[in-house]
């Protein structure tokens, strides 16, 4: 487990994404991993802006592919302002870098997400 202040400012990010920190009365490896180390360590680096950090994750995991994780992200890229048509945008984007498959079903997930935040 990493020290105390990691811990603290890995829930810190995690709240200021996703709007709760995760639960860590029971945490396993990859909780602390998570928590302790890429929010804690990586997303908190004094280098980019969370904000931009979200962006390139949310274009990250379309290029990849990974749609829970991605509307998971999605989520939090609106939790730090990035419009739902910066969003599209990035699928755009990345159609011509990552493939036309990727973008389409980024763009497909974001859909969905906005979909249900809308109540549809």
């Amino acid at each position: 487990m990493a020290d105390a202040e990691a811990r603290q400012r890995g829930q810190a990010v995690v709240k200021q994404l996703f709007g709760q920190e995760r639960d860590m009365s029971n945490p396993t490896a990859w909780d602390e991993i998570t928590v302790d180390h890429l929010f804690g360590t990586i997303w908190s680096r004094p280098g980019l802006a969370i904000r931009d950090r979200s962006l390139i994750v949310v274009a990250a995991l379309t290029a990849l592919g990974k749609e829970p994780q991605l509307k998971r992200h999605l989520q939090g890229a609106l939790n730090q302002g990035i419009s739902r048509d910066e969003i599209i945008e990035i699928m755009i984007h990345l159609g011509h870098y990552a493939g036309w498959p990727a973008a389409v079903n980024g763009q497909r997930v974001a859909r969905e997400l906005f979909d249900e935040l809308d109540g549809k």
